[in-house]
């Protein structure tokens, strides 16, 4: 019986991955836009399409059913209407949205989107999730095989190397390319070093460190001018190739780039599913954006934690369960819909996340007493928000670094979003 079950299975993945040919090359397409508005409305400007020369991603799941993310898009087949591929998808204008900056200027932001290759005519749309969490369209924009002006150029072109393989078929794995900021020519065996380190310190909690095999890891020798980040309110300004800048939101601890242009170019010299850039300096901070790129620091002796809990955010989409005012949001999440993040809930729509975990007699919400000290529960105070808000476990490597672990609710989205990418 185990035997025809197997066979079965391999029929549906050559099955699944000769319609994956007929409909697409293996490549990926990539739409460049500006979005730009302020907090109350925004809008897209297409910027270009340019072709680069891997596909990373999953051949099999191409249809994104979990719809994470405050965007999401979707791409039509041009001639027959049919839904080819989707993904969900968060963005720093995003973010920059619910900032008190927002209510009094407008800004713009580069962004884009990858998808597989098309081999015919294609139509692509873009949707925003509204205060209700639902989503609306925003944009779209057709594509022809046929564009000329669709470039193939390698903007950024630069060696990679292998950090870790898991598995060879870059199809069946969650592939990871690395980034430098801040590292000279001079530091490159840095770098490479780091690289390592950033291996080790994934692979060192679970579930990761059970499904090893299901990751690849490879890096960009990409050297800067110069060596560091941007300290903008110490007036420090360093030459380095992604411009990664501290004080990002007015945060103190929140270094992002705002070129997104400029990863994705160099992050095309390797076959990726995520992004995650290392920066060259001892100043403790990273951020991380749901399926658009991480950043974490080296050289803090809370590195390792950095990147396991940054690395949570891109790839499984979690929530922040600290609830300090340390960050520049203003009403991140309203409290009357549940969002979309599987760690974290207003308690809406609480069916949906962790519930099916919990022993049915925790109380909902749970008391953070020494009773409940390691059990998963209720417990208010998470998504920046002291009330209303609840996470799932009193401590977790998604809320203090004193947590060791991911927590129960935290390990099964990791694990269904490797499985996403793997099976």
């Amino acid at each position: 019986m185990k035997s025809w079950l197997l066979f079965f299975a391999l029929l549906l993945s050559i099955s699944t991955i000769a319609q994956f040919d007929q409909t697409f090359h293996n490549k990926t397409l990539r739409l460049d836009y500006v979005h730009a508005g302020n907090h109350n409305s925004h809008v897209c400007y297409f910027d270009g399409f340019r072709i680069e020369p891997f596909w990373g991603g999953t051949k099999s799941n191409l249809i994104d059913t979990m719809e994470y993310g405050n965007y999401f898009f979707k791409v039509f087949d041009k001639n027959s209407g049919e839904l080819i591929y989707s993904r969900g998808y968060s963005s720093l204008f995003g973010e920059w949205q619910t900032t008190l900056e927002s209510k009094e200027i407008s800004r713009s932001f580069f962004e884009s989107v990858v998808m597989p290759l098309p081999r015919n005519e294609a139509e692509i749309v873009l949707y925003y999730r509204n205060k209700k969490g639902n989503f609306e369209e925003m944009y779209r924009k057709s594509y022809s095989p046929a564009d000329y002006f669709v470039t193939t150029e390698l903007r950024m072109p630069y060696p990679s190397f292998d950090t870790h393989i898991g598995n060879t078929d870059i199809s069946k794995s969650v592939d990871i390319v690395i980034l430098p900021d801040g590292y000279t020519k001079d530091e490159m065996g840095d770098f490479i070093a780091d690289c390592q380190k950033f291996a080790d310190a994934l692979f060192a909690y679970e579930p990761y460190k059970s499904r090893k095999s299901d990751f690849n890891i490879r890096g960009i020798l990409a050297p800067s001018r110069e060596s560091g980040s941007d300290i903008p309110a110490d007036s420090i300004y360093v030459n380095t190739i992604l411009s990664t800048s501290f004080y990002t939101f007015d945060s103190e601890r929140y270094n992002m780039i705002t070129d997104h242009y400029s990863i994705r170019d160099l992050a095309a010299n390797a076959p990726y599913d995520q992004i995650y850039v290392l920066v060259n300096t001892s100043k403790y901070g990273g951020g991380a954006i749901y399926n658009f790129y991480s950043v974490s620091v080296t050289g803090s002796e809370a590195s390792d934690k950095i990147i396991v809990h940054e690395f949570g955010h891109a790839f499984a989409g979690l929530g922040d369960e600290y609830y300090d005012s340390s960050t520049s949001y203003n009403d991140f999440y309203p409290l009357d819909v549940e969002m979309w993040e599987p760690n974290i809930t207003t308690l809406v729509d609480f069916d949906k996340k962790w519930k099916h975990l919990m022993d049915p007699d925790t109380p909902i919400p749970t008391p953070a007493t020494l009773e409940y000290k390691n059990t998963l529960g209720v417990f208010e105070g998470g998504g920046y928000s002291a009330k209303g808000i609840y996470r799932p476990v009193q401590d977790c490597l998604m809320n203090t670094f004193r947590g060791e672990i991911f927590c129960p609710a935290c390990t099964e989205a990791i694990n269904k979003m490797i499985d996403f990418y793997t099976k």
